[in-house]
């Protein structure tokens, strides 16, 4: 991938709530996703510009596709497009640049194909058949790591293989979904045996996903010099984690029921190409091990990282009812990862696991170095230690019923356009009665 004429920051479109000032969706951006109009018709793909999103199974989009493009963009998910390839992305994305800017002689055509984005609704964006949450930031494991264990808060293996446990695909969900509060085993402090109780310590964690385009055969590893062919995009991710019931079960396999209830994903993907100019060096604290060579390549060390602003706010019941704004708990970014995308990739097809169109990738929690800069609610109140007080004056260690996480996701960097990646809100609901 190379900047492009996609990438130049004084494009404007006609589509004029793209040009307003910090829209996550201005013309440089162009995140495809999943949608159709409120309560009505078939879902389809559509990519978000401005306030609107444009329908590209309408005839008039179609029109300027390749046909395999074309055909990808009627089905209800991304899987389709995210197999046929950079090259092809790389094309749509220039054709759809060229159609949606100032002076475009496709303007009236496609009036026609614009939907605003608030009379849309949206389901997952691809198929996802196969799910993997990393442990990428060494602030988040190290936070953690002090909590479980004071004396050796990072494990051995931290700084030599990006870590990472199987999650579960199937209880994904898009933004706007609620979130059931989990039940499972929990030993209560002092207590000889465990009960089975809904969470009282429920929490989230800030995190983007990686969406795979073009998979590898098994057998076939994906060497890391090759890794970002074979990224489609980015989306946020909220990986609710039930710590009650992820103490007691953890060790010795790692998370299970404390994280496969509920994991929630911003509906429009970032393409990797969109990313390009907001990837920078990235570079290891003196004294750090290297990698070992499998997970070293010149360009990674060159523009590895991946600085995406992070932010996570909460709104609570009560706030909701009085008419408040969510509150910001938390502002950090993606550079602060200790394991790069191209090297999350790398790893985890080393032993020839095979990826897919569609499978997702977590980075794991990220966590800054700074006490704001913290991804969960586990770190920003040492364990459920130091209660954060809200501005109307509610408390919170853990996240209550009612409670509504949202996240968001922003790219700035002097010289280039600001681009989004939407929300990804998710609201607590009750626990279900126990039998």
């Amino acid at each position: 991938m190379q900047l492009n004429e996609t990438h130049d920051p004084a494009v404007r479109s006609w589509v004029q709530s793209a040009n307003a000032h910090e829209a996550d969706f201005p013309i440089q951006n162009l995140p495809f996703g999943v949608f159709r109009k409120r309560g009505e018709g078939v879902f389809r793909v559509g990519v978000a510009i401005g306030e609107a999103v444009l329908d590209l199974s309408h005839l008039s989009a179609a029109a300027l596709l390749e046909p395999q493009v074309a055909a990808a963009c009627r089905a209800p998910a991304l899987n389709d497009l995210m197999a046929v390839g950079p090259q092809a992305w790389s094309l749509t994305r220039l054709k759809l640049s060229r159609a949606l800017r100032t002076g475009s002689t496709e303007a009236d055509r496609l009036q026609a194909a614009l939907l605003p984005l608030a009379s849309a609704e949206y389901r997952l964006p691809a198929q996802i058949g196969d799910y993997t949450d990393f442990y990428t930031s060494i602030f988040h494991a190290s936070a953690v790591g002090r909590l479980l264990r004071p004396d050796q808060p990072l494990l051995p293996n931290y700084k030599w293989i990006p870590i990472a446990y199987h999650g579960r695909a199937s209880s994904v969900c898009v933004s706007g979904s609620d979130v059931m509060r989990p039940a499972g085993q929990v030993r209560q402090t002092g207590a000889e045996a465990p009960v089975l109780i809904a969470s009282q310590r429920l929490d989230y964690e800030v995190e983007l996903g990686v969406m795979i385009g073009v998979g590898n055969p098994r057998g076939q590893p994906i060497p890391i010099r090759d890794a970002w062919r074979h990224v489609f995009g980015v989306v946020l991710l909220n990986d609710w984690s039930a710590r009650d019931i992820q103490a007691w079960e953890y060790q010795p396999l790692g998370p299970f029921l404390s994280k496969s209830f509920a994991t929630t994903i911003s509906p429009w993907v970032v393409t990797a190409e969109a990313l390009l100019p907001f990837r920078s060096a990235f570079v290891r604290p003196p004294g750090d091990p290297q990698p070992l060579p499998y997970l070293l390549d010149p360009l990674d060390r060159t523009m590895g990282s991946l600085d995406i602003g992070l932010e996570a706010s909460v709104l609570t019941a009560s706030m909701r009812a009085t008419g408040q704004l969510p509150v910001r708990l938390s502002r950090t970014s993606s550079r602060h990862a200790y394991w790069t995308v191209a090297q999350m990739l790398a790893h985890h097809t080393s032993n020839g696991c095979n990826l897919a169109p569609g499978d997702l990738l977590g980075t794991g929690a990220q966590s800054g170095p700074g006490p704001g800069e913290a991804g969960s609610l586990l770190e920003l109140t040492a364990g459920g230690r130091e209660p954060l007080t809200l501005p109307n004056g509610e408390s919170r260690t853990f996240l209550q019923d009612g409670d509504e996480i949202s996240l968001r996701g922003y790219c700035e960097r002097e010289g280039f356009a600001r681009i989004g990646l939407g929300t990804a809100i998710g609201r607590v609901s009750p626990a279900r009665a126990l039998q």
